[in-house]
């Protein structure tokens, strides 16, 4: 069999902060064997299909046969049955690009990334070891992670599952780009993945000009880097993620601030205005619950509103926004004190939408069943990592980029792009 390594090479937090179980203050409830050795094995199997996945890659040292269960056709199409709603995020360092990278022993590029679970607010390590040099993380949709080449150029576009070490290249785009917008959609039976401006059109000069987008369907459909319409004039987003909500892919726009929207089906670009855009401060947008947020500071004080931060919804029309949402304002005081008016990104999944400092390793999260926001506990890792760091380096490597990631250990519908099967070594020659 072959070997395979846990995606979570550093270990799980403990109890009492003690490795050795039989050391554990608290005791193992006793099982009568006679019982539990009963139970037919697809019940035991459904069973490990529910664990999250910290827990089912522990459970695959209990024996050859939970070991072998990921590598099991049966046991994936058991889990592909069950409903999981791991509203999880995934953090990479973002000082430069090459900090997505460390070596080890062997002199080795290998990318890292840091898991978060907001619901027990614990932090995990995985490594990349697969993915080459000159390739950063853009985007993260249906457990499936978006690598973009780096050098100038038509990109190259690896899709990575980190849980189960799978890679799948993608032709490269068309049109040569330097660090465009990337959006990423997979859903049961599609994927689309859109590349937008920062077109190359000279090799000293980048305009938003055009947009490449990339489909597959279940149905066989197969549209493989067209350009599809061009950009909205005098666009002047920045080079970054988009968010994808209700069929559209959305981006921030800047001077003044407003949102760009493009509809996936009619392959066109609208323009959104933004709420109290003349007043807002680090606006950004994510996607909870199937709805479109922006997140923004509010300053206003000549108008004697007080200074806050807020998050507004994008109505059913497409063009109103609502505010639904308001940060306490003692807890805005305090947070002010954190951000230092250095500004700050933010991230959304499911129920939570994680805010986080510029130059720091501080982050909120909210958490919209509860209405709670909760400070988030440092990476401990980026920590680890930035005692090592020299002293030339700013803020010690702390300030993480984050996507929204749901941990699957099988995405079915990326077996359509085993029909294209370009060679790998095609990307990291």
């Amino acid at each position: 069999m072959e070997a395979f390594h846990s995606p979570f090479p550093y270990g799980f937090p403990t109890i009492c902060g003690t490795t050795n179980p039989s050391s554990s203050p608290i005791a193992t409830p006793w099982m009568d064997t006679r019982i539990w050795s009963r139970l037919p094995q697809r019940l035991i199997d459904r069973v490990i299909a529910c664990l999250p996945p910290p827990a089912f890659f522990r459970a695959r040292l209990v024996c050859k046969r939970w070991y072998a269960l990921l590598f099991s056709t049966t046991f994936l199409q058991l889990y592909l049955q069950i409903p999981h709603h791991c509203h999880w995020f995934i953090f990479f360092k973002h000082k430069t690009l090459k900090t997505y990278i460390y070596r080890n022993g062997s002199d080795r590029a290998i990318h890292e990334g840091f898991l978060f679970d907001p619901y027990n607010l614990k932090w995990y390590r995985l490594s990349f070891p697969l993915i080459p040099a000159g390739f950063f993380p853009a985007n993260s949709s249906g457990g499936l992670i978006s690598w973009v080449s780096e050098e100038a150029g038509s990109k190259n576009v690896i899709l990575s599952n980190p849980l189960v070490g799978s890679l799948i290249p993608i032709p490269p785009t068309l049109r040569p780009r330097l660090f465009p917008s990337i959006g990423l959609n997979i859903a049961n039976s599609s994927i689309d993945l859109v590349v937008a401006g920062d077109d190359l059109t000279s090799p000293y000069a980048v305009k938003n000009l055009t947009t490449e987008s990339f489909h597959v369907d279940a149905n066989g459909f197969y549209s493989i880097w067209g350009t599809t319409s061009s950009l909205p004039r005098l666009c002047s987003f920045e080079s970054g993620k988009m968010v994808f909500a209700e069929g559209r892919f959305y981006c921030m726009n800047s001077s003044p601030f407003s949102v760009l929207s493009y509809h996936v089906s009619s392959n066109t670009w609208s323009k959104i205005q933004a709420p109290m855009r003349r007043f807002l401060r680090s606006p950004g947008l994510v996607e909870s619950g199937g709805r479109l947020l922006m997140v923004g500071a509010v300053e206003k004080s000549k108008l004697n509103v007080p200074r806050s931060l807020r998050l507004w919804a994008l109505q059913d029309c497409g063009s109103l926004w609502v505010e639904i949402e308001r940060m306490p304002q003692e807890l805005y005081v305090q947070f002010s004190e954190v951000e230092k008016g250095e500004g700050f990104s933010c991230v959304g999944h499911g129920e939570f939408v994680v805010i986080l400092v510029k130059n720091s390793d501080k982050a909120m999260v909210f958490d919209f069943y509860s209405k709670r926001w909760v400070w988030v506990p440092p990476c401990p890792f980026v920590h680890q990592d930035s005692s090592s760091c020299s002293s030339s380096s700013p803020h010690g490597g702390g300030e993480l980029q984050g996507f929204a990631y749901e941990p699957r250990l099988a995405t079915p519908v990326a077996a359509l792009l085993d029909q294209l099967a370009l060679p790998f070594q095609s990307f990291s020659g």
